[in-house]
């Protein structure tokens, strides 16, 4: 790896103050971007899922805890595996409890789903440390129907809303693939009917940040003008952080 050039203060304040420039203009153009992803129309949930978790089976207005919305995290975590995902543990290590408070403050939930039985999840999340809530989907056409799980002997495989043929077009190896992907789903709860708001995959589901960046990909998104609980008011306060999507 090769380190920057040496330069003395003068260049480097000009080359600061354009690189400045740049990252204005993404940050722009990352605000107009939030604000298309906040329009996108929303799809009503028909299906009864059901999930497995710590106090048994429950639907997935269970997984809102109460909450407006819903952020789900794909975790890759096969059910003939004994452990998850390892780029899935890394960015769930991330997932703190100040981060996740922040969330609710802003009437969001976390939660991960994967296909392993709850006996996996539940065995291994113990061992990890982790407090997140974190359900089994195992029987389920959840991870099928969020296309996270691809197996075209049970449904036609799309892949960041691409099918087959044309992740073959740019990758021989997609041809014949099984198996289970990252993502993360979006969904906004309007009385007791759930909508599906966002899903984002590859590259994008593996962005991970402070609390802000999560409610960018959400329908409410940052809710500035929100009253905040009382005894809260900074509790959400972080600065905006810098991410590619």
């Amino acid at each position: 790896m090769s380190l920057p050039k040496i330069a003395s203060r003068d260049e480097w304040r000009t080359a600061r103050i354009a690189l400045l420039q740049e990252e204005k203009a993404l940050t722009r153009a990352r605000d107009a971007l939030n604000t298309q992803r906040r329009e996108l129309p929303m799809v009503r949930i028909e299906k009864d899922y059901r999930f497995e978790g710590p106090d048994g089976t429950v639907g997935l207005l269970d997984l809102f805890e109460g909450r407006r919305q819903l952020m789900v995290g794909h975790f890759m975590f096969d059910p003939a595996w004994d452990e998850g995902c390892p780029s899935c543990t890394a960015g769930a290590d991330e997932m703190s409890p100040g981060l996740l408070d922040h969330l609710h403050t802003r009437d969001t939930t976390v939660a991960y789903v994967s296909r392993a039985p709850l006996e996996k999840i539940s065995a291994y999340r113990a061992a990890r440390g982790w407090t997140f809530p974190w359900y089994s989907s195992f029987g389920s056409d959840f991870n099928y129907d969020f296309h996270v799980t691809l197996d075209d002997t049970v449904a036609p495989v799309e892949y960041n809303f691409r099918g087959q043929a044309a992740l073959v077009d740019d990758d021989p190896s997609w041809e014949g693939w099984a198996g289970e992907q990252p993502g993360l789903s979006c969904f906004l709860r309007v009385g007791d009917d759930v909508f599906h708001t966002y899903s984002q995959y590859a590259r994008g589901a593996e962005s991970t940040g402070g609390s802000y960046y999560f409610l960018d990909l959400t329908a409410l998104g940052r809710q500035e003008d929100w009253e905040e609980p009382k005894g809260r008011a900074d509790s959400a306060r972080s600065a905006t952080p810098d991410f590619q999507t």
